[in-house]
C-alpha cells in the first residue's frame, strides 16, 4: 500500500509577538520581581521571555510553547483517516499464521502486521472526507503555526508501511518528513522531524520512545530490535543536519521499558524527557517519578498524541521549553539539557534555580538548596487559573516543601532553602484554581510539572 497524497494546504503566516507586562499587560517588559536572584519579564502571545539572573552572570531564556508528539497520515495504520469501528488491535503473521494482541469485538477491523510491517486491516474504511480529518507531516505543521504553537514535533510510527523500505532503498515517506520541516520552519515557528519507537510485545522490553532529530530511523518490530539494540543504536545515531538528538519515554506506565532496565551513561544524555501529559487529559506522574528513581534524567513534557489533525487546535495542554531564541538549534539544545515542563495550561509559565543554577542541571552535590521559584500566569482574566500551591517534590515523590499563598494569586515568587545531604533530585509541582482541564482530568490534580534538578549524588 502506497502512501496517499493530499492536496496542498495554504501556509498561514503568524502575528508579530505581542509584548505585556505581568502587571500592567501593557505592550513593554518589566522585571516580575526584583530579588537578586531571578527577574522575569513577561512577553504575552506567541511565546513568553524569562530573563533569569544570578550572580555575576546574565542568561535570557524565552518561554516556547508546543507539542513533542504527534502522527500524520504516515502513520497509515489507524487514525483519523479511517472510520471508526470501536476497536483497535494488531494481528500479526509470523509461521504461516496469524495471531498476536486482538482487543475489542470479535470480527472488528484490526491493524495488521507482515514482515514487521504495519498494515491497515482488510475491513477498514477510509471517509470519504479523510483530508479534512488527517493530513501528511506540512499540513500539521501549517495547523500548528496557526494555532499558536511555537515548535512542533511529527512522531509517526517507524513500523508503519509508508515507511518502508528502511533497509536497501528510499525511505521516501521518512524523507519527505525531514523535508517538510525544514520547509515549514521559519522566524516563526519551529517543524521538528521525529518518529515513535513502538513496541507492544517485547521480549527485550516494552514501551513507546520519540526520538527526535535523527537522519535515519529503526523500526522496532523488526528481529533482533528490542530496547537494548536500539538504546546502543541511539547513543551514536547521527543527527539531521543540525542540532543534538533527543528522545522521551512515551505514556510511561510504572513499570514499563522492562521495568526501567538497560540505562548506560550513554542514553542517558539521549532520553532527557518523559510525558507526565499525554493526549491532553492523560497524567503518567508516576511513571515520572519511577524513571527518576531508577537514574533517568527525565524532564517533564506533553505529548497531544494526536493520529489527526482536529486535536491541534483543541488541545490546551503543552509542553514548555526555557530556550534562548526560538530556532531549531536552541529547542533542541533546551530539550537536551532538560529545560523543558509540562503544563495543562500552555499560558502558565514558570522556572527556578538552585544555587543559581537553572532547572534540568545538575548540582555538585550540595547539602544547602536555596531555591528561587517563579510562576506567572496573567495571560488570563479567569480565576480559576490563579496559583494556590506549589510543591518542592524529591526522591520517591516525597514533598519537602510546600508553599501556598494566602490569597490565590497569578503570579508566585518564592525562595524557599533545604538542606538535605542524600537526595538525588528535586522537581517543583504547581497547582491552580481548577483551570484550563479536560473534565477527565482531577481538579485537584497539578496543572504544571516543572524540570527536575539533581544534586550529582
Amino acid at each position: 500500500m502506497g502512501q496517499l497524497q493530499s492536496r496542498e494546504d495554504v501556509a498561514t503566516t503568524r502575528a508579530g509577538i505581542v509584548l505585556r507586562s505581568a502587571s500592567a499587560r501593557k505592550d513593554s517588559l518589566i522585571n516580575l520581581s526584583t530579588r537578586a536572584l531571578i527577574g522575569a519579564a513577561v512577553c504575552l502571545g506567541a511565546s513568553l521571555c524569562l530573563v533569569a539572573q544570578k550572580p555575576g552572570t546574565a542568561a535570557e531564556h524565552r518561554f516556547l510553547v508546543g507539542s513533542t508528539h504527534a502522527h500524520t497520515q504516515n502513520t497509515w495504520s489507524h487514525g483519523d483517516q479511517f472510520e471508526k469501528n470501536g476497536c483497535a488491535g494488531v494481528q500479526t503473521y509470523l509461521g504461516g499464521r496469524w495471531s498476536g494482541q486482538i482487543k475489542g469485538s470479535a470480527g472488528c477491523a484490526l491493524m495488521l502486521v507482515m514482515d514487521s510491517v504495519q498494515y491497515p486491516g482488510p475491513g477498514m474504511k477510509v471517509r470519504a472526507d479523510w483530508e479534512e480529518h488527517q493530513g501528511p507531516p506540512k499540513k500539521h505543521f501549517e495547523l500548528a503555526k496557526a494555532a499558536g504553537y511555537d515548535f512542533y514535533v511529527s512522531t509517526d510510527h517507524s513500523q508503519d508501511v509508508p515507511f518502508h523500505p528502511q533497509d536497501g532503498g528510499e525511505n521516501v515517506a521518512w524523507e519527505d518528513t525531514k523535508r517538510a520541516a525544514a520547509a515549514s520552519t521559519d522566524a516563526d515557528f519551529v517543524a521538528l522531524a521525529g518518529f515513535e519507537y513502538s513496541e507492544n510485545d517485547g521480549p527485550g522490553g516494552e514501551g513507546h520512545i520519540n526520538i527526535i532529530n535523527t537522519a535515519g530511523m529503526v523500526n522496532a518490530l523488526k528481529q533482533g530490535m528490542d530496547l537494548p539494540h536500539m538504546y546502543r543504536w541511539l547513543e551514536t545515531a547521527p543527527s539531521n543536519s543540525a542540532g543534538p538528538v533527543v528522545a522521551s519515554f512515551n505514556h510511561p506506565g510504572l513499570n514499563q521499558y522492562n521495568d526501567w532496565d538497560y540505562r548506560t551513561p550513554g542514553v542517558t544524555e539521549k532520553i532527557t524527557m518523559l510525558e507526565v501529559i499525554n493526549g491532553n487529559n492523560h497524567l503518567h506522574y508516576e511513571g515520572f517519578v519511577r524513571a527518576l528513581d531508577e537514574g533517568w534524567k527525565v524532564s517533564p513534557v506533553c505529548g497531544i498524541d494526536n493520529h489527526g489533525t482536529g486535536a491541534i487546535a483543541r488541545s490546551t495542554s503543552r509542553t514548555v521549553v526555557l530556550a534562548k531564541d526560538k530556532s531549531k538549534l536552541s529547542i533542541l539544545d533546551a530539550m537536551k539539557n532538560r529545560r523543558t515542563y509540562a503544563t495543562l495550561d500552555g499560558g502558565l509559565h514558570g522556572s527556578y534555580r538552585v544555587n543559581g543554577a537553572i532547572m534540568g542541571s545538575t548540582l555538585d552535590r550540595p547539602s544547602h538548596l536555596k531555591f528561587d521559584i517563579a510562576i506567572d500566569s496573567t495571560g488570563t482574566a479567569d480565576p480559576k487559573n490563579k496559583i494556590t500551591k506549589v510543591d518542592i517534590v524529591k526522591d520517591g515523590g516525597t514533598v519537602v516543601q510546600t508553599y501556598t499563598p494566602e490569597t490565590p494569586d497569578y503570579t508566585v515568587h518564592w525562595s524557599p532553602e533545604v538542606r538535605d545531604d542524600s537526595s538525588k533530585y528535586f522537581f517543583v509541582r504547581v497547582w491552580n484554581d481548577g483551570g484550563k482541564r479536560p473534565a477527565s482530568i482531577d481538579a485537584n490534580a497539578p496543572v504544571a510539572w516543572l524540570a527536575p534538578v539533581w544534586t550529582g549524588r
